[in-house]
């Protein structure tokens, strides 16, 4: 544990805090020379190895990520042209597709439309791995694809939760204002409340926290926020 992160924890002196607090708190808590990324990770009352127990959604984020994206398109002709058009990074067919069987991923999300997906599921194992496959359930597969691009463009994140039950959402950067970030933190918890699977039984959040990359975890009044977001 390093001189800055423990002046840093020593900040954190609660068990929890209000969504208000713990957002101006993790700006506060932040030492790093660069932009740190802010995320909010959720301890789930699930069993995803239970499909009926699978925890994934999308959500628009009111002040998106402060993160730029690079969204890749495969599509074809004028699905293509829509993507360019939309200001998608890079798009194409089976020429793209070669790229990145040969080891190129330079993008950091992958969209698809449907005729498509026989040719990207061949790279299931390079694009699985890395969270870049694209799935109908994130509207990452569909011929909409202009309209995917502006989303993703906007600020729309994808979360699912991991083999442990958790979940891991980025809201921002430790330059938003205390009040981006709970408003984003706001839309992320109140999506993930929605997608509770009616099979999940007992306390649906067991824990909520905050934290930038390379500060301390803010422990959330969990219970507090689902009543502001009910």
């Amino acid at each position: 544990m390093g001189k800055n992160f423990k002046e840093s924890l020593v900040k954190v002196s609660r068990p929890e805090y209000s969504l208000e607090e713990a957002s101006a708190l993790v700006k506060e808590a932040a030492f790093a020379k660069f932009d740190e990324s802010v995320e909010i990770a959720l301890s789930l009352g699930v069993d995803p190895k239970r499909a009926d127990q699978m925890v994934r959604g999308t959500t628009v984020l009111p002040h998106g990520t402060g993160k730029k994206i690079r969204i890749l398109v495969i599509a074809k002709g004028e699905k293509e042209q829509e993507a360019r058009e939309a200001g998608a990074d890079f798009a194409g067919g089976d020429d793209l597709l070669q790229k990145i069987q040969d080891g190129w991923l330079d993008f950091d999300s992958m969209i698809a439309t449907p005729d498509m997906m026989g040719a990207v599921g061949k790279l299931g194992k390079v694009l699985g791995p890395r969270g870049l496959m694209p799935n109908p359930k994130t509207g990452t597969v569909t011929f909409e694809v202009g309209k995917a691009v502006q989303e993703i463009r906007k600020g729309r994140v994808e979360y699912k939760v991991d083999k442990a039950g958790n979940v891991h959402v980025p809201v921002g950067k430790v330059s938003f204002q205390s009040q981006q970030i709970t408003d984003n933190v706001r839309t992320v918890f109140d999506s993930i409340l929605k997608a509770k699977p009616s099979s999940s039984k007992g306390k649906y959040v067991k824990s909520a926290t905050l934290s930038s990359t390379m500060g301390p975890g803010i422990r959330l009044d969990s219970v507090g926020l689902a009543k502001q977001v009910g």
